[in-house]
């Protein structure tokens, strides 16, 4: 008998906190915010983990990587070892 893939059905999909919260400007100079996107080792978060939209996943990154090049944010993660 050939198993399939099937969804979990307990899985609650997110909405977009931007969207419910009925955010429009995401300010790059949030540093805690950026973080919340991305993970332990600097890399940015997917839009499944996060629950973004798809319009608020993109401003979420242009925010990551103005923060980074203003030296807001580690282009890395903490270093291992």
């Amino acid at each position: 008998m050939m198993m399939r893939n099937k969804r979990p059905t307990d899985i609650r999909v997110k909405g977009c906190y931007f969207c419910e919260n009925k955010k429009e400007i995401i300010d790059y100079k949030d540093e805690k915010q950026m973080r919340r996107y991305t993970d332990e080792r600097g890399k940015l978060v997917d839009r499944r983990k996060t629950g973004l939209c798809a319009r608020h996943q993109r401003l979420i990154v242009a925010g990551i990587k103005r923060a980074r090049h203003i030296a807001l944010l580690p282009f890395s993660g903490e270093k291992i070892g």
